[in-house]
Formats: C-alpha cells, sequence, structure tokens
C-alpha cells in the first residue's frame, strides 16, 4: 500500500512540475484599432503607457497581418490556425446586411463545428481556457465559446455592443446581450472594457497553479464611440470622434495594464506569453483611427486594411525590444502557442501558420511565409516575397514592391506586366483550392468597401480628416 501511495505521489509530482513548464498564454485582442493609434506604433496622441512597456519586453512585428479585413473571417482564421476561406468563412457575418441566396443566415452563421479551434488544441494540452469580451463567430447555441473548447466565457456574442449597461436590449439583437457562462444574461455594471479586464484577473488568480489561456477579445475601440468622462477628460486639446477614439484607447490600455500587473503580482510574468494585436485595420471613417503611413482602412485589402499592430512577450525564452521585419501573420498564433505548451506542430490539422518562437528567436533565419493570401468576392491578393499583387472588381490589378513602398503609392503593374500576369495566375490556383462562401453581404456593400478604399487611398487624403502628421 505505502508503495502504491509513493507511487502517486511520483507522479502527481511529475504532473506539477510539467504542468508549471508549460507556459501560461494570453492574447490581448483589441477590435478596429488604427495602426498608428499607439505610442508603440508611433502615436504621439495616444496614450498607451503600458502596451508601450509589453512592446519594450519582446518583439514588435513590423508586418504583422490578419487573414481578412473585417473582423469576423479575421476571428475564424485566427481560431483556426488557416485561411477561413478554405471551409467557406469568406465574409462577415452581420444578421440584416447579408443577401438572401446565402446557404446560412441569422444565427447560423458561425465557424464550423468540424473546424478545430486554438482552444480545443490548447485544452488537449492541459490548459484551462478562458474567453472575454467579444465573440463573434456564432450567435447560435452550437456555436458558444464554452462548446469551442472554452471552460469560461463572460462576453457578447455578436459583433458590437454599448460599453454600458442596456436598460433593454436593442430589438432584435440578442446578440448584444452580456453573458455570463451560458445562458446567463447580465448587463455589467461598469465599463465594459474594464470588466472584461477584471474577469480575466479573477480567472487568474483562481487558476494560478495550472497553466490557463486567456482570450480576451475587446470590442474597443470598436463603435458605439462611448468613453467614461474621466476618460474623455484627459484629452482636452481633442474634439469629436478622435477625442473619442482616445480616451476609448486609454480604457483599454488601462485594462491590458491592469492584466498585466496581476500577472506579475502573481510571480507569473516570466513564464507567460503575452500577445497583443487588433482584428482589422482601423475604420477611419467610424472611429477616427487612423493607419497611417499605411493607405487605406478596415474592409478593403491595402495596407490599411490588413497590416495592424503586433507584439508578442516571452521573457523566459524571448528577447525583449526587437524589431521583426519579415511579414508574420495572426495565423501564426495558434502553432506557436500550441509548440509553446508541448504539442507537436505537426499533429495540428491543415493549418496555415506556422510556430514563430523559431524565426524571433533565431534559430530560422528564413521567412516564416514566402506567399500569403487574401480573397474577398472578386477583390484578391496575392504576396509573394516582397511583392503585393491586388486585383480589384472595377479596375486594373496593381502590384507593389513592398520592401520600398510600404503606403502602396507607386503601381508597378504597368512596369513588370510579365509578374503581373504570373501572379494573376498564382491567385487563383490558390483560390482553386477554396470552398465557396457560406453566406455573402448584398451586393450593394461591395461598392462601399471600395469607395472607402478610395476615401483613403493615400497619406494625404488621410492628412486632410485628421490632425497627426504622418509618420515614415
Amino acid at each position: 500500500m505505502k508503495n502504491i501511495v509513493a507511487l502517486l505521489v511520483f507522479v502527481l509530482a511529475c504532473f506539477s512540475i510539467n504542468a508549471q513548464e508549460k507556459p501560461n498564454i494570453i492574447f490581448l485582442f483589441s477590435d478596429d484599432a488604427g495602426y498608428a493609434d499607439f505610442g508603440f506604433q508611433g502615436s504621439t496622441i495616444m496614450k498607451t503607457p503600458n502596451l508601450d512597456k509589453l512592446a519594450k519586453s519582446g518583439v514588435t512585428f513590423t508586418q504583422g497581418y490578419v487573414s481578412a479585413s473585417v473582423c469576423g473571417p479575421s476571428r475564424a482564421g485566427l481560431m483556426s490556425g488557416k485561411y477561413q476561406q478554405r471551409f467557406g468563412y469568406e465574409e462577415i457575418n452581420v444578421p440584416g446586411y447579408m443577401s438572401e441566396n446565402s446557404k446560412f443566415l441569422g444565427d447560423d452563421m458561425g465557424l464550423p463545428l468540424d473546424q478545430v479551434t486554438m482552444a480545443d488544441y490548447l485544452k488537449n494540452l492541459g490548459y484551462t481556457n478562458a474567453m472575454y469580451g467579444k465573440w463573434h463567430l456564432g450567435d447560435a447555441d452550437r456555436f458558444h465559446p464554452l462548446k469551442r473548447g472554452f471552460d469560461e466565457f463572460y462576453g457578447f456574442r455578436g459583433g458590437d455592443r454599448s460599453y454600458f449597461a442596456y436598460k433593454e436590449v436593442p430589438k432584435g439583437h440578442l446578440d448584444k446581450r452580456m453573458e455570463n457562462g451560458f445562458g446567463n444574461f447580465e448587463e455589467p455594471k461598469a465599463y465594459a472594457t474594464d470588466v472584461f479586464a477584471d474577469k480575466a484577473i479573477s480567472f487568474m488568480e483562481r487558476n494560478k497553479d495550472k497553466p490557463f489561456f486567456i482570450y480576451l477579445a475587446f470590442n474597443a475601440v470598436h463603435t458605439p464611440m462611448e468613453a467614461t468622462e474621466d476618460d474623455l477628460n484627459k484629452f482636452p486639446n481633442l474634439t469629436g470622434k478622435r477625442k473619442e477614439v482616445a480616451a476609448m484607447t486609454l480604457a483599454l490600455d488601462r485594462a491590458c495594464g491592469k492584466v498585466l500587473d496581476k500577472l506579475k503580482e502573481l510571480g507569473l510574468e516570466d513564464n507567460t506569453i503575452i500577445v497583443f494585436s487588433n482584428d482589422n485595420g482601423g475604420p477611419t471613417d467610424k472611429n477616427a483611427s487612423i493607419n497611417l503611413p499605411l493607405s487605406g482602412t478596415k474592409s478593403n485589402q491595402l495596407e490599411g486594411g490588413l497590416r495592424v499592430p503586433f507584439l508578442i512577450s516571452w521573457p523566459k525564452h524571448i528577447k525583449s525590444n526587437i524589431k521583426y521585419s519579415y511579414p508574420v501573420s495572426t495565423l501564426d498564433l495558434l502553432p506557436t502557442f500550441y509548440a509553446a505548451g508541448g504539442g507537436n506542430v505537426a499533429d495540428l490539422k491543415e493549418v496555415d501558420g506556422v510556430d514563430l518562437v523559431p524565426y524571433i528567436t533565431g534559430k530560422n533565419d528564413t521567412r516564416p511565409h514566402e506567399t500569403l493570401y487574401w480573397k474577398k468576392e472578386n477583390r484578391g491578393v496575392y504576396r509573394e516575397g516582397d511583392w503585393k499583387f491586388i486585383r480589384f472588381p472595377d479596375r486594373p490589378a496593381e502590384l507593389y514592391d513592398m520592401s520600398k513602398d510600404t503606403p502602396e503609392l507607386e503601381d508597378l503593374a504597368n512596369k513588370y506586366p510579365e509578374r503581373v500576369k504570373d501572379m494573376y495566375k498564382k491567385l487563383f490556383k490558390w483560390e482553386l483550392t477554396l470552398e465557396r462562401p457560406m453566406w455573402m453581404l448584398k451586393r450593394k456593400f461591395e461598392k462601399n468597401d471600395l469607395d472607402r478604399m478610395d476615401r483613403y487611398r493615400t497619406p494625404e487624403l488621410v492628412k486632410k480628416e485628421t490632425s497627426e502628421p504622418i509618420k515614415n
């Protein structure tokens, strides 16, 4: 009997050691933030001391990309680690805006159940998982975070909502209800950005002795433009939406800072992977976000729609204050987290991302991605090395050398017609491997996206509507 007890103690001790060796993982995710709207990205207007400190503690990716320029598909790619078009999640899912000819509508638009999520994979490695904030991967019960690998949830299922408690949930928008767990709907008692951070802190305190994963998906700074009076008063020299987005960004940074401070207080800072990123480019017309020096905005496929702020810190394994210049993608987060947690990336099902750690630590000095793709309806982008090819539905294709032309000001298509032809065919070859979209927006919104792109096509046009100088 004593031998059996001794064996059990030994096994439990080994398990405890292995569990402690696994890093905790915290993914801080903002919504609709501008590429330039953080101190670590060069802003002198925004106040983001906590995220600026995080940037100095690890790696800043100067070419960090999302897999779509709108939030639903971007999150589907993130959660699955693969191009979401491969399983038909090509279009954003917003009830009321979709074509009636779509295969799925309303609550049935969601991340397919046969797709294994980031949380599913980490759960199999022994992680306890929590999700707080904006889900936007399906409103129906079967798509709920607690049925997609997460153990704890507080947030809302849809794409946006008020930052304050509703006296009455908007009619026809039950996806905007705040939910604690599964089916327990309760409105927040404070500003939502702060509440999400508080929920994450509580989870950390309760799970500090075992490996955990937190997906903290703020809806800040997505519309509606709502901030507290205290935060607004911090920006007396700003007006209108620019003042509001600054106040909302301040709250976002404060919330991130509270989580990071608690991590340090619990003694978990050294062996915790922390990532900060954003779901797509900022929609300048909607929330006064700024993507300079990039051209374009959310919902189009210029750099301003696809390139996002992107940080990673892991003090135990990654050096501090590094700039990494090769293109990376949020598709890479799933394999990066999985490998760090002790998993074999080869076991992941058809993922398009890669484990970033060997690249950012210098063990692998090649590019993480020789090619990258984006697609929505007739619009498509193919990046091969530093060449970026863009196909439009209403104008000739364009070609840019991203090593020399970050703002996409010099179209080289006429100078290199054979390259354009070759990249056009390679983009189409990739498209032949994709599923048809499961749902589609009404056609008129395709024109809206192109009009928005033209409105913010060059930094000079952006400058007319903003007060911040262009930073090179």
